[in-house]
């Protein structure tokens, strides 16, 4: 499924989501010291200290790769979910209806018998179609109809905020078109990136005669797909470099493209995906755009219809037979993250259907599991939070007052989205039927799609959600200044309602400071308080900004993640400074509250052990060792363990609570801690 389709920079607490049922079953007014290994030594390793129990007493299920604290509330949500779709079953709802579409939606995922008998049955419309291609023309107008509907080829295209005009929203095209999710596993020697490339070219040869081709045939298919796929990613800009927005701007005339990118029949391709009218669009990356219209302009049509049947059968893969998944997860599953056993069938389903009609499973989450009054606790906090971040700006000695004032009138603008959304998305143009799951998701992809794309050169509508209200995750984004908490996540372990302050505010106290620091990081201190890339720093500061954020480049550039793979510092450098400023904002605000002022233990904890072992239950977790290189390579997020043991040494506050010093392992000098917001 598409989504966030736009390329705009959207930041989250979390890559994983779910969410769970309001209310738990655990202790809103203690810490359970189950969860905790107390043999551990606080100073050597916190997350063994804080997590150990946890660990010890939730493995990892063969179906992950990865199991912690939000994959357990994942659960929770699905099972959830999974109860109203079936209630909804036990009654009859008139043809149109947001309950018939998410019931029909799942009750075609769930229909295993069909999805066998059909096998490849419902991607052979498209496969035929592109067998149909003669000319470059018909591969060009053929791979602009399939980007509406599967994962885009050669490059992408989506309509999102102007960086440099929020208020309006404009075309983009961007690098994209390569099947493994990051370069890297092109173009690297090692002998895991060679195993995954070959791997990778059985899925292909595998999928291929799943989908009708003989075995030579398939192997031919598979090698040009390779051959297409590590040309566009030796193109390809670096994970680290699009993190610079500055270096992923390129505003053009339409009638520039030919000479500033490649010629190329760009009225043709902006006709076929509905944007025809256009004059001008942002090219995020030039030279992998360019790489990738050299590639049309040089392979034989036959090769290029090898490549765009690919896209098709790999994007269908999860949605057809048991052959085409369970090849798709002996690949994407077993191979890349260590996986050993296929989720089942309805925990998949129920993703499709909250992938295809979030907002419509959304409105019945909160009307069933969403209490108002935490809505209201919320924007308390997060006015306490906005509050200490503003202190913390006017006390940094390293900033000048000029920058200070515009910090300021940034953090006063932030728009607060809490819960869901004030208007729900109307889905009735959206049509879901019984005839075919595949038919089904490309429907939901061609509604995401024209939902899109009428929002082409119209104003942005800053009343839009990039979230389902039943996701176990929060965001920034900078293009409007916002940050958003859905219902999902306010819940334990995040948020309690009946809970004390210390867990609080070292739960979504935390969460709400990373994505309130998001607007201040290396990435968002370029956009200014309208949500434009504007540079409203002096020269000295931005100096003096980069100089304090390369210590946490070099700290976590440092830490040995599994082997001899290091973490990389650069990539993750926006999340690590966001754990840090939330960390520093959130345990400012709990210094305010009366329970930090009165300094009463709980269960043998002070407040401030409490703030901190909170914190770190946030992370609990257990992952897979190809699991730990797949998100060293591609998520901009530190792996849990150091989202608590790379940030805590630099908190002051951590070493105070816990009487940290220089004999233990994790103690960093007070001159060599990072020290930004």
């Amino acid at each position: 499924m598409k989504r966030l389709l736009f390329p705009i920079t959207v930041f989250f607490i979390m890559t994983t989501i779910g969410c769970t049922e309001q209310g738990s079953t655990r202790s809103a007014q203690s810490i359970d010291v189950s969860d905790m290994d107390t043999t551990a030594n606080p100073g050597e390793s916190f997350y063994q200290y804080a997590t150990g129990g946890w660990q010890k007493a939730n493995p990892i299920p063969d179906e992950y790769a990865r199991y912690g604290s939000f994959d357990k509330l994942r659960e929770e949500n699905q099972h959830q979910i999974q109860e109203l779709i079936q209630e909804l079953g036990t009654k009859e709802y008139v043809e149109g209806t947001n309950a018939q579409k998410v019931g029909d939606m799942y009750s075609t995922g769930m229909d295993s018998v069909k999805l066998n008998a059909d096998g490849a049955a419902p991607i052979i419309p498209l496969l035929q179609n592109i067998a149909s291609a003669e000319s470059k023309d018909d591969i060009i107008r053929t791979a602009a109809q399939l980007t509406k509907l599967v994962s885009n080829p050669f490059f992408g295209f989506s309509v999102g905020p102007d960086d440099k005009n929020s208020s309006m929203n404009i075309a983009h095209i961007y690098q994209s078109g390569i099947g493994m999710g990051d370069r890297d596993y092109y173009l690297m020697q090692d002998e895991r990136s060679q195993t995954l490339r070959e791997a990778y070219i059985k899925l292909m040869e595998t999928q291929f005669q799943n989908a009708g081709y003989s075995e030579e045939d398939a192997k031919s298919a598979a090698a040009n797909v390779m051959k297409i796929e590590t040309e566009l990613a030796e193109a390809h800009v670096t994970k680290e470099m699009r993190r610079l927005p500055e270096l992923n701007y390129h505003k053009m005339l339409v009638s520039e493209l030919d000479t500033k990118v490649a010629p190329f029949a760009w009225n043709i391709y902006f006709e076929e995906v509905g944007a025809g009218e256009i004059d001008s669009l942002n090219v995020s990356q030039i030279e992998p755009v360019k790489a990738a219209v050299a590639i049309i302009d040089r392979e034989p049509v036959n090769v290029l219809k090898d490549y765009l049947s690919w896209k098709v059968i790999n994007s269908a893969a999860s949605y057809l037979s048991d052959d085409f998944v369970n090849a798709n997860f002996e690949f994407y599953g077993k191979a890349m993250s260590g996986s050993k056993e296929l989720r089942p069938r309805w925990r998949r389903s129920i993703d499709a259907v909250n992938s295809a009609m979030g907002e419509a499973v959304g409105q019945l989450y909160v009307e069933k599991y969403f209490p108002a009054e935490a809505k209201e606790r919320m924007l308390a906090l997060v006015d306490n939070l906005k509050l200490a971040l503003s202190d913390r700006i006017d006390q940094l000695e390293w900033m000048s007052s000029e920058t200070k004032e515009k910090a300021q009138e940034k953090l006063g603008t932030f728009i607060v989205k809490i819960g869901y959304p004030d208007k729900w998305k109307d889905y009735s143009s959206l049509e879901i039927k019984k005839d075919s799951y595949w038919q089904n998701i490309m429907r939901a992809s061609a509604f995401a799609w024209e939902e899109m794309i009428v929002e082409l050169g119209k104003p942005v509508d800053r009343t839009k959600w990039y979230m389902s209200p039943q996701t176990v995750n929060a965001y920034y984004s900078p293009s409007s200044n916002e940050i958003c908490f859905p219902a999902g996540i306010l819940q334990p372990p995040f948020f309690f309602m009946d809970g004390d302050d210390a867990i609080n505010y070292g739960g979504i106290g935390v969460v709400i400071g990373h994505e309130m620091t998001h607007g201040f990081d290396d990435q968002g201190r370029k956009f200014d308080k309208d949500g434009n890339l504007a540079d409203w720093w002096t020269a000295d500061d931005a100096a003096r900004f980069d100089e304090r954020s390369k210590v946490l480049v070099d700290f976590f550039d440092n830490i040995l993640v599994i082997d001899t793979v290091r973490a990389n510092g650069t990539f993750t450098l926006g999340e690590n400074i966001a754990d840090h400023g939330g960390l520093q904002v959130s345990y400012h605000a709990f210094q305010k509250t009366e329970q930090a002022k009165a300094g009463e233990k709980i269960d043998g904890f002070t407040p401030e052990q409490r703030f901190f072992l909170s914190y770190a239950g946030l992370w609990a977790g257990n992952v897979r060792d190809a699991e730990i290189l797949r998100l060293t390579q591609i998520d901009p997020h530190s792996l849990g363990k150091w989202r608590v043991d790379g940030a805590l040494p630099h908190i002051d506050a951590w070493y105070e609570a816990f009487g940290i010093d220089s004999e233990d392992p994790m103690y960093i000098p007070a001159d060599e801690r990072a020290s930004i917001w």
